[in-house]
């Protein structure tokens, strides 16, 4: 599965829709707190009480964001003692987050100041 394809024929309206496997990957990095874990895990392992930390977010919040990633396949955990450890599960994740980073780099505040994304509200915008 590519976010690319050219398999499609040109007068096939499938080629303007996008593939559901990528909208679900970029639907699963576009929480606040399941990108701050991400973020935090490209750094090393980290067990729940230290993602709580970094995040800021209740225990059980964080072990549900974690469920989500790890069912996405973004992440994986193993057990160390009574603690269980998660890592990044592919590298590549690594890559599409150094990406991103360069792309709002390129872009300046022009992704922060959307109207439908960025984080100015309606009231900021307005003055």
């Amino acid at each position: 599965m590519t976010i690319n394809s050219m398999e499609a024929a040109p007068s096939d309206t499938s080629s303007c829709r996008a593939p559901s496997a990528a909208v679900a990957l970029f639907r699963s990095l576009g929480d606040p707190a399941r990108l701050a874990i991400l973020r935090r895990l490209a750094e090393g392992e980290a067990r729940v009480t230290d993602l709580v930390a970094c995040v800021g977010l209740a225990q059980s919040t964080v072990s549900a964001h974690l469920a989500c990633l790890r069912d996405c396949g973004l992440i994986t955990s193993r057990p160390q003692g009574r603690a269980t450890l998660h890592a990044l599960a592919h590298p590549e994740l690594l890559d599409l987050l150094a990406a991103a980073e360069q792309l709002l780099a390129a872009t300046g505040e022009a992704v922060d100041l959307c109207p439908a994304y960025g984080t100015t509200t309606a009231e900021e915008s307005a003055r």
